[in-house]
């Protein structure tokens, strides 16, 4: 999402907080020839050299979260993670007690600890980087094919004709002069120089839904931040075209603007997601653990071996093997990779933590129309109150939709392209002249357009809604006569429409008024659309998408329940939703959602499939009463009434062909028409989600196993288990085993249904899976002391050998042993990656004792008889972890 959406969903602006004067409150009180004047624009546009000089002296027209840190910044920000900064403390211990109080007593210095753990930070930093840099700058490429552009006049020089072009809303400056129409988001601060009908919706500075009108012509204003947006002549960057078309001229780009000043005082901080909150509950639940045991290792070995600097080192080496240092990279390569992958299948990810929210999503709400329908609406007839086809309801369907500025929706569309097709029919509508135009809102639900004839004859053209146009309309053209609207006629034409809607059809009224010259004005209103004749009705035929059928049906295989929110009535919805597959139920409609507290919605989101007649504020609160239920939800539209909704959703889901505001709005956007798209985009999510719970379920309970083996050996052995330089090179290995897992695979169960993160099932996996490894663990210390007489100080390389190889061995099976619910390698193999990855790591530790590293790290070659047992040891250790597994999934019902 970008910063317009995110930002605004969560922060409610406070203008009066503001401590500079802006140039739209310092312009709104002036006159338009004063406004110009003062920003050096010119009415016809400004002069390339000047727009030059401009972008030089203010920037490109982006808030400043909106642009992309630096490399440097991104690579310190590497370290910003609760583990790096463990592990950096660690080496500052390590620092002094090998370093500096060895040469403060005139010994040679044993910097090896530090290194190595230095060594660590700076590995998982710098692959991290890379990573992250590579996501940032694909999310960036992708994004830049949505980009959001504006419609901009200027001149080449100061005799040329202007000429106007679309150009990305970032090359935007002051002074420029931009044409505005519905469904376009107002790309900075500007002050209007023509408008006509335009309705604005500022909800994202203001939080109301109902657009408000703005006029170029002065008001009187008193230029104070409180009521700055209430200004009619100004229009400010992130609201959004409702309705209506406007010349404007840009007044501020960038942070100069009335958002770009709210936005300074928000830097920093951004709102955590679901994604960010599940991350740090895992961490800080390991964070604790580690916080726990080490001090527990410290005391045991101390009193034990009387040593307490080498207890102190040894209880050092275990905090780093317990700390997951690799979990920021593994997080940000999973993330990264998923965008990529649903890149190739044509889907923008503006925010890469919405992949996971995508695979944690079980609810989806959905728009109607464009949406599960197709984008083309098909006119199938035009037919008079009775029902027969009537040529004068289509002549005046198009003077309706050819004379309304505002954006040529389906429904505009289809009448023109069958009035077109028959152009005899248009001959006589040529003497009619547009006088004025009531747009479109969701609130009325229709449309008017006043056209008069030559002789300077006025009629009002009405279409809309059937509910919403009764409720305006007296009298009715039954057989060409005009009778009174009855309670009985009303009921027929109801009877009639609904008719309609229940073969699939959607209906709309046509109704006129002809306007008295004592009535006749030049600006008409939505209070002028009163005692209107109804003439007859459209019929128009919007048929579901091929696709929409199977990924329904795919959504709801794997645990997606579907819900349909639309502005349209109930029954038409009823109908497509039968077409797609989905039971629709008995509809709650806008009117009974406004009659329901909280409470009580919350009850009845869980009861319902459709919601008909919605409003942009009853969709939003349909969403809420979802998320506070605990579902996790996406919304998926493309119109801009979608908007508030797709800002409150979970992950909010549009298509490259919506409304600039819509695209403005969602976290992910479809490129393609196919809806089969959202199926592999919620798997995609599930499986990046499951490779990040496997490295986090691996490494807590491989780590506990650890410290228990510590624990044990350290109170029976009269000499250290292992040297902390081997426990901080098997932690490095084992840590490298790992850098696969974001090209693995995840079973079908697993993908079956929605994930969300669970820290208690995290802990509970960790209690229960990690003393298993440490059961081969006492095994292995057992053959050592036993079979191979590595029982005294004099022979504690040999023994820091054999569980060095059998430790890391083992902690090696385990990414294959819980990688998975099944049985590995026999139900189900790890990819290519992920085998080549571990198997190269198990070969690189059976060599390091032999090599002539192994010295230098306190090991030392192993006796072949040695590797037998080892074979049985971690046969055994599969068969019992395999078996705990099933026992696991039996006692919990889950695994990851």
């Amino acid at each position: 999402m970008t910063f317009f959406a995110s930002a605004l969903a969560r922060v409610t602006p406070k203008p009066a907080a503001q401590t500079r004067t802006l140039r739209a409150q310092s312009e709104a009180h002036q006159t338009l020839h004063s406004t110009l004047k003062n920003i050096g624009a010119h009415p016809h546009g400004l002069l390339l050299s000047d727009v030059v000089q401009r972008q030089q002296r203010d920037g490109l027209n982006i808030i400043a979260h909106e642009q992309t840190p630096s490399a440097l910044l991104q690579f310190l920000s590497t370290f910003k993670n609760p583990f790096i900064v463990v592990l950096l403390v660690l080496a500052g211990i390590s620092a002094i007690t090998d370093i500096w109080l060895p040469w403060q007593a005139g010994h040679a210095a044993a910097p090896a600890s530090m290194i190595i753990i230095l060594t660590m930070v700076l590995a998982s930093a710098v692959m991290r980087f890379i990573q992250e840099y590579r996501s940032t700058r694909a999310a960036a490429a992708l994004k830049a094919m949505v980009r959001t552009t504006a419609t901009v006049t200027r001149r080449s020089a100061v005799q040329a004709r202007p000429h106007t072009q679309e150009l990305p809303i970032e090359q935007l400056v002051e002074g420029d002069l931009i044409s505005l129409r519905a469904g376009d988001m107002i790309p900075a601060d500007v002050r209007l120089v023509e408008s006509r009908d335009l309705f604005v919706s500022q909800a994202m500075l203001t939080g109301e839904s109902i657009p408000v009108e703005k006029k170029h012509t002065p008001q009187p204003f008193a230029a104070d931040a409180n009521n700055l947006v209430d200004t009619p002549t100004i229009g400010f960057m992130g609201t959004n075209v409702v309705s209506g078309t406007a010349t404007a001229v840009v007044l501020a780009t960038g942070n100069r603007s009335y958002f770009g000043s709210l936005a300074h005082s928000i830097v920093g901080t951004r709102s955590q997601t679901a994604f960010d909150r599940g991350v740090n509950s895992v961490s800080w639940l390991l964070i604790r653990f580690m916080l726990v045991m080490v001090p527990v290792v410290f005391v045991i070995n101390g009193v034990s071996k009387g040593d307490w600097v080498e207890a102190f080192m040894f209880a050092l080496a275990v905090a780093v093997g317990l700390t997951p240092e690799m979990l920021p990279m593994i997080v940000s390569a999973n993330l990264a990779k998923g965008a990529l992958a649903m890149a190739k299948r044509k889907v923008v990810v503006k925010r890469l933590n919405a992949i996971q929210n995508f695979g944690a999503m079980d609810v989806l709400c959905t728009d109607k129309t464009g949406t599960l329908t197709q984008d083309k609406v098909i006119l199938a007839k035009h037919v008079s109150t009775t029902g027969m086809n009537d040529v004068t309801v289509l002549q005046l369907a198009w003077l309706n939709s050819t004379n309304q500025s505002g954006v040529p929706n389906l429904i505009d569309q289809a009448v023109l392209r069958f009035a077109e097709a028959s152009p005899k029919h248009l001959d006589a509508l040529q003497q009619w002249q547009k006088v004025d135009e009531m747009p479109f809102d969701f609130v009325r639900r229709r449309l008017s357009v006043v056209v008069a004839n030559a002789s300077g004859t006025h009629q009002l053209i009405c279409k809309g809604a059937v509910e919403e146009m009764l409720a305006v309309s007296t009298h009715i053209v039954h057989e060409q006569q005009t009778i009174a609207l009855t309670d009985a006629r009303r009921i027929s034409l109801l009877t009639m429409a609904r008719a309609y809607h229940q073969d699939g059809f959607r209906v709309v009224v046509i109704a006129t008024r002809d306007i008295t010259n004592e009535q006749r004005c030049e600006q008409y209103s939505s209070s002028d659309e009163h005692s209107l004749v109804i003439r007859g009705l459209l019929i128009f035929l919007d048929p579901p998408k091929d696709s929409a059928n199977a990924a329904m049906q795919a959504l709801h295989a794997h645990g997606v329940s579907v819900k349909v929110l639309t502005g349209d009535n109930d029954i038409i919805t009823g109908r497509i939703c039968k077409e797609v597959g989905l039971a629709p139920g008995v509809a709650l409609m806008g009117s009974e959602i406004d009659l329901l507290d909280d409470v009580a919605l919350r009850q009845k989101v869980e009861e319902r499939t459709v919601f008909a007649k919605l409003t942009p504020l009853q969709k939003s609160r349909i969403l809420k009463a979802l998320q506070a239920n605990g579902h996790t939800v996406g919304f998926l539209g493309d119109g801009i009434n979608d908007a508030p909704a797709l800002r409150e959703a979970d992950v909010g889901i549009s298509v490259d062909s919506a409304a600039d505001i819509a695209k403005e709005s969602a976290d992910i956007i479809l490129l393609e028409k196919s809806l089969l798209v959202l199926e592999e985009g919620v798997i995609k999510g599930r499986e990046t989600f499951g490779n990040i719970l496997k490295y986090l379920n691996m490494t807590a309970s491989s780590n506990f196993g650890n410290v228990l083996s510590v624990l044990i050996a350290s109170a029976f052995i009269p000499f250290l288990p292992m040297l902390a330089i081997q426990l901080l090179i098997q932690n490095l290995l084992y840590d490298l085993s790992q850098l696969s897992l974001p090209w693995d695979k995840m079973d079908k169960e697993f993908l079956a249904k929605p994930r969300k993160w669970d820290a208690r099932n995290t802990g509970r996996f960790m209690l229960f899976m990690g003393p298993t490894s440490s059961v081969f663990d006492l095994v292995t210390y057992a053959v050592l002391w036993f079979v191979f007489a590595a029982n005294s100080p004099s022979a504690q390389a040999l023994f820091q050998s054999g569980w060095f190889i059998e430790g890391l061995l083992s902690q090696t099976l385990v990414v294959h042993m819980l990688r998975t619910q099944k049985v590995p390698f026999l139900q189900s193999t790890a990819t290519l990656p992920v085998l080549l990855m571990t198997g190269s790591i198990m070969a690189l530790g059976l060599y390091l004792p032999f090599s002539p590293l192994g010295p230098m790290l306190g090991l030392e070659a192993l006796p072949w008889e040695y590797f037998p047992w080892l074979v049985g040891i971690l046969f055994s250790y599969c068969l019992t972890a395999q078996l705990m597994k099933t026992l696991y999934i039996r006692r919990f019902g889950r695994w990851f």
